[in-house]
């Protein structure tokens, strides 16, 4: 779900917005900003090592498929992080793959522009998203799984 929410949003706004062209939605607090992001989170240039890049993000999508599967019968936050995670990375990677099959990449698509007045965050998109919930998820399972009595054990 996250893969299909991802790459139709990525498309309408392909489709609607020129490239830099950005529209308010909520106040200046949230916009919609056409971007492309050629490097890593956060704008992280990445260099003439694109095709690295993307090898890798292909290996990690493949551990992180494995690794849900593999949990599929856990606690609830982390089935649901691990699928988050799983489908942001699946989101980008497919953006990300066109460096292998297009001369000219621009990057990936980001457009959820956040902040106040020219005090911005960096641009993102849903698979960024569900990356960051899933996270947030597979945390919160470890601090409420957290008993400090199995660490007083290690001793």
């Amino acid at each position: 779900m996250v893969v299909l929410a991802d790459q139709f949003s990525k498309i309408w706004i392909k489709n609607n917005f020129s490239l830099w062209e950005s529209r308010e939605i909520l106040g200046s607090f949230i916009k919609f900003s056409h971007v492309k992001n050629p490097g890593l989170a956060f704008g992280i240039s990445v260099g003439e090592f694109g095709i690295v890049i993307t090898v890798l993000s292909f290996a990690a999508t493949l551990f992180l498929a494995y690794l849900h599967w593999k949990e599929r019968f856990n606690h609830p936050l982390i089935v649901t992080g691990l699928a988050l995670i799983l489908g942001g990375a699946i989101g980008n990677l497919i953006d990300r793959s066109t460096i292998l099959f297009v001369e000219h990449y621009e990057g990936v698509v980001d457009f959820i522009d956040v902040g106040i007045g020219t005090s911005r965050w960096y641009t993102f998109n849903i698979a960024d998203s569900a990356v960051t919930v899933g996270i947030a998820l597979y945390l919160l399972h470890t601090f409420i799984a957290y008993k400090p009595e199995m660490v007083d054990r290690l001793d």
